[in-house]
């Protein structure tokens, strides 16, 4: 690897089941890269695996949700500096196999942030329930629109950053299945997106609390976020490459 300074910021919550094959799987794709793992209050032991495995726990007083725990770990590359950070979530999904893809756009110098797609390649495995499939062609329809650029999954958490994109998501990061308006943050703050087509892989513990009511509710709820996003100005930062 050619970057020297690379986290991976691992939110979880009672993901003990997991954390530690994901640290171990982490660690061994490059034992230099860092692994900090984002406890958002746990009631489990969560913290304590993921700490005896090697990693570097962040533990959370109360239960923030997923985006502001992701934001504590760009915050945390942000203050120790780091160049890099790549984004997994700490059920198991993203496969640590697969961050090359993620980081090689960085490598190059054409990207300041790229997503790990599932529908980058349209013969790819993924095929998900028709709810979620419906929100997830809205979004990225929507995304698309407002930001400038075709985007193909907006859902995705599987991320890489470069040190420009740490510090607008350390200092901008939205809290609510934040994924999708964050992508729209990052286009209109002038970040350079690319997008890579990776496997993701099945739920191994635990099942997804998005139930088809909520898909409905979220639908409603982050597309009319994305509409008060877009009227925001945001400023141009500095080393973006757009």
């Amino acid at each position: 690897m050619s970057f020297n300074r690379i986290v991976a910021v691992v939110p979880a919550y009672n993901e003990s089941a997991a954390i530690g094959g994901l640290v171990d799987e982490i660690r061994s794709f490059d034992p230099a890269l860092d692994v900090v793992v984002v406890d958002d209050a746990s009631t489990d032991e969560t913290a304590a695996i993921a700490a005896a495995h090697g990693a570097t726990v962040l533990r959370l007083p109360f239960n923030v949700g997923i985006g502001g725990a992701v934001q504590t770990g760009f915050r945390y590359a942000l203050e120790h500096e780091y160049e890099t950070a790549v984004r997994l979530d700490g059920d198991g999904q993203h496969d640590p196999r697969e961050l090359p893809k993620l980081l090689a756009p960085l490598e190059r110098g054409t990207a300041n942030f790229v997503i790990g797609s599932r529908f980058v390649d349209p013969g790819g495995s993924y095929r998900p329930p028709f709810a979620r499939r419906v929100g997830i062609r809205v979004f990225a329809r929507l995304v698309s629109l407002l930001g400038g650029q075709r985007v193909t999954d907006t859902t995705s958490g599987f991320m890489a950053l470069d040190r420009v994109g740490i510090a607008l998501f350390a200092e901008e990061f939205p809290h609510d299945y934040p994924e999708v308006e964050a992508t729209l943050v990052a286009l209109r703050s002038g970040l350079r997106l690319a997008q890579v087509q990776v496997e993701m892989r099945e739920r191994e513990t635990g099942s997804s609390s998005i139930t088809f009511v909520r898909s409905v509710y979220y639908l409603v709820k982050v597309t009319l976020a994305l509409l008060v996003a877009s009227l925001r100005r945001y400023p141009r930062l500095e080393g973006a490459r757009r």
